[in-house]
């Protein structure tokens, strides 16, 4: 078995609804050319399963593993709907150096998606919602269109059940948080944002749409490389 090199720094991805760990094929030579290790997640909430049950806490469940699995002090960047389960997660793992927002959800205990997005995005135990109609404008209005068409293809369903799951423990507020404000965003208005970025001690901010991990990856590798403090060769 490999030996893991532990001063490393090593960071942790997860995507928001509707996606899943391809989403970040763009981003992780970026990082990696940075001195990074990376790891992925696949939330169970979304799949291609139109009777798919899994909800926020299955999510935190995954995220949580993930964590427990990486050495190390690690960062955990967390995208749209992912900041929800992420922030619910990382309370509970004491190697969590940094927490970044990615255009996500920074919310407080008690508090699910579908109450912080003002009930415009149902809860339940059961059912599956497809992506937002058009979501090459909506996720990817900035990206190159044939970027954003090969996401667009790859797009699941996502479960009801994790939107209405609320958080029970907000990790922010034990760790460490920065927010990264997407300004073009078309899915997360910026003043959407920026209520939420008041919680993070730092906030930064990208003239991308909601997903510059597509669009941008250099620059936000740049954005996490900084806000980690770490000089990397």
């Amino acid at each position: 078995m490999a030996t893991v090199d532990t001063d490393q720094p090593a960071i942790l991805l997860v995507h928001g609804a509707w996606h899943g760990a391809w989403c970040w094929e763009m981003l992780i030579p970026e990082l990696t050319a940075l001195g990074w290790r990376v790891a992925t997640v696949d939330l169970p909430s979304a799949s291609s399963d139109p009777e798919n049950t899994a909800g926020m806490y299955d999510d935190a469940r995954v995220i949580r593993d993930s964590l427990n699995a990486i050495g190390g002090q690690v960062t955990v960047l967390a995208h749209s709907y992912g900041g929800i389960p992420a922030t619910e997660a990382v309370a509970d793992v004491p190697h969590v150096s940094q927490f970044i927002y990615l255009s996500a959800f920074q919310v407080d205990e008690g508090v699910s998606l579908s109450i912080q997005s003002g009930g415009q995005m149902p809860g339940g135990e059961t059912g599956t919602l497809p992506a937002p109609e058009d979501p090459r404008s909506f996720f990817y209005a900035d990206a190159a269109p044939e970027d954003a068409e090969r996401a667009a293809a790859r797009l699941v369903l996502q479960s009801v059940k994790s939107f209405g799951e609320p958080v029970t423990t907000a990790g922010w507020k034990t760790v460490p948080s920065s927010y990264i404000i997407c300004e073009q965003d078309m899915a997360m208005p910026v003043a959407f944002q920026e209520s939420m970025a008041i919680r993070s001690e730092r906030v930064y901010r990208l003239s991308s749409s909601h997903s510059p991990f597509l669009s941008m990856p250099a620059e936000l590798a740049g954005i996490i490389t900084s806000d980690a403090g770490r000089q990397l060769s």
